[in-house]
């Protein structure tokens, strides 16, 4: 499956997910890639829509290669791919060192994306989105942080990921809706005809077109 744009992956995704009849659902995006799409499935649920911050800890020398990946709080919730982490045999220290590094960059986005809000989740319908999954580190972060919130279910939401990977979500999260797990997965934007890198500014113009919540964690 091509998809056109983020927005067009957003549509696609919403036009399955308001079949599922999902209670007081939430949606809370991934920066910066997953905030247009969440827009479109918040937008088509009448659903708020937040952020929530993970980073992925790269490995030395190759930071595209996800050792792991963080959820900012205090302290972060950290999920680590225990078989690259063996692979390349890291220490206690150097693992530290790694995600101290992320951890700097998910205070600043904090900052600069406005107060954590965040969304109320407990008893509530949570929906992490994305643009895409490789690994699935990011978005394995995200539903544990999560877990601790007691929300009513998880639902992962994404346009595309692995097969394997979208099998470890699904056992991970309680609901998976991925449109496409594609078994010859290079790389996202192999898989979008349009897809550019966002912006802080473009992530903000999103959730400003978003109201706060009111004390019911819906939106006004």
């Amino acid at each position: 499956m091509m998809f056109r744009d983020r927005t067009d992956a957003g549509k696609k995704l919403a036009s399955r997910l308001t079949t599922l009849g999902l209670a007081d659902p939430v949606v809370l995006a991934l920066p910066r890639g997953g905030v247009p799409v969440a827009a479109e499935i918040a937008r088509a649920l009448g659903a708020p829509l937040d952020l929530i911050i993970v980073r992925k800890v790269g490995a030395p020398g190759e930071p595209e290669l996800a050792l792991g990946a963080l959820v900012d709080g205090d302290p972060p919730d950290v999920v680590f791919n225990a078989d690259v982490v063996q692979a390349w045999g890291l220490s206690e220290a150097e693992l530290s060192r790694l995600v101290a590094r992320e951890r700097a960059e998910t205070e600043r986005r904090r900052q600069v994306y406005g107060p954590a809000r965040p969304w109320p989740v407990a008893g509530k319908t949570a929906i992490i989105v994305d643009d895409g999954v490789a690994t699935g580190a990011t978005v394995k972060a995200a539903i544990r942080a999560l877990r601790r919130r007691s929300p009513r279910e998880i639902v992962v939401a994404v346009p595309v990921a692995p097969p394997r990977t979208a099998a470890e979500l699904a056992a991970q999260a309680d609901r998976l809706v991925c449109l496409d797990r594609p078994a010859r997965f290079l790389a996202l934007g192999f898989l979008y005809r349009d897809f550019p890198q966002l912006t802080d500014e473009e992530v903000i113009h999103i959730l400003g077109q978003f109201g706060p919540p009111d004390a019911s964690g819906s939106a006004r």
